[in-house]
């Protein structure tokens, strides 16, 4: 009755419930009560939700309140923005690389921190909205500059347009530069400040826009218009062709997530527990983890299981991360399930079969010395480790 109050007086759009202990469970009991067809009960994953409880910016953000309130919280952000949330968490938490404890660990977190920066500078960030955490990782920005765009946001009110950033204490003409092409403002009163167009370009784009004899705003939504462009017209000393091409092709589609579609995923109604698993079903997961003898799938049953590299396609595969990538939802047929040891051999072929190793038949031939295994033979994910790391 609470659950079903709390949906309809603040009308929930969605529901995100971790993948972790007792996931399942809490999702057929939610689906059990009667929510609205159209409610969407998704499953996120909460890697790292418990260290980010725990952790000072969770502290700072929440602290009257207890861990597991924040856990939810963290849960709930990864539904609405994964990537604002998940920058908040050390990238090691988030998911398990192969050999990531024996390699230097502070070249391991510069690699980690480029790609969080590229991933951040990509996508672009909200600046009326973006939490400190996010704006470090703008291009320009640090954590002292990130705190004074948050303090004077508290202070002032949102940012109606891009050149405020300039009123913020601590950042000059180089630091705007730097920053300001990466940050949007919706609903600005400029509508350039929602795209990646960079303020030094502004002048160019109405002056095109001029050209024309339109406004900016009838540019961006007039493919039209925009056809009648002549970017040779617009060359200079200063601006090239690619960032001609660069500024139409954000004003075709201003503010454009490069992220795909979301798209809810949920697991079989078939199985809940490892014990519902036979050999031959076809199952929906989530690629967990990619390492160099295969990927780890998550199907729904608290226990990854294993396509082993001779199990990715239905050819030779060099390197598992060319087929598949962390996050990605796959199809699945289940090989082998040993209940004993917890263990869930997966394949991704079109027609998986378990066929035994291939032998010799050269008369007087010795026994390999190869210890690289058959392509075919189910595995477990520990004796592949050992063999490749030996």
């Amino acid at each position: 009755q609470k659950l079903l109050h709390t949906i309809h007086y603040y009308h929930i759009e969605a529901i995100a419930i971790g993948n972790g202990t007792a996931s399942r469970e809490t999702e057929a009991f939610v689906r059990s009560i009667d929510i609205p067809p159209s409610l969407p009960i998704i499953l996120v994953n909460e890697a790292g939700a418990s260290v980010y409880s725990a952790s000072e910016a969770a502290r700072e953000e929440f602290p009257e309140l207890d861990l597991t309130f924040r856990s939810a919280i963290s849960i709930g952000r990864r539904l609405l923005d994964p990537l604002a949330e998940l920058v908040k968490i050390d990238p090691k938490s988030i998911g398990v690389g192969q050999y990531q404890h024996d390699v230097d660990q502070q070249a391991l977190q510069r690699a980690l921190d480029d790609t969080v920066i590229s991933c951040v500078n990509l996508v672009g960030v909200e600046l009326n909205t973006a939490s400190r955490h996010l704006l470090t990782y703008v291009s320009g920005l640090n954590a002292r500059t990130a705190s004074a765009i948050v303090s004077w946001r508290d202070a002032n009110g949102p940012f109606r347009s891009r050149f405020d950033l300039l009123k913020v204490p601590g950042i000059g003409p180089k630091t705007f530069e730097q920053a300001a092409g990466f940050l949007r403002i919706h609903n600005a009163s400029n509508p350039l400040d929602s795209t990646a167009v960079h303020p030094e370009r502004y002048q160019l784009v109405e002056q095109i826009a001029k050209d024309l004899q339109t406004s900016i705003h009838d540019l961006i939504h007039a493919p039209s218009l925009r056809a009648k462009i002549n970017p040779q017209r617009y060359l200079s000393h200063d601006v090239g062709l690619p960032t001609i091409n660069d500024i139409l092709a954000e004003l075709a589609k201003p503010g454009r997530d490069p992220r795909q579609q979301f798209e809810a995923f949920s697991f079989s109604n078939e199985v809940h527990s490892i014990s519902d698993l036979k050999p031959g079903m076809r199952l929906p997961g989530i690629v967990t983890n990619v390492a160099a003898f295969g990927a780890f799938v998550d199907i729904g049953v608290h226990q990854d299981g294993l396509v082993h590299i001779s199990q990715l396609a239905d050819h030779y595969v060099k390197k598992p991360s060319d087929i598949v990538k962390p996050g990605q939802r796959v199809i699945v047929t289940v090989l082998e399930v040993d209940l004993q040891r917890r263990r869930i051999s997966l394949s991704l072929r079109s027609k998986p079969a378990n066929t035994p190793p291939p032998t010799n038949t050269k008369k007087g031939s010795r026994p390999s010395t190869n210890h690289k295994m058959p392509p075919d033979e189910p595995l477990d994910w520990f004796t592949l480790a050992l063999n490749r790391k030996l």
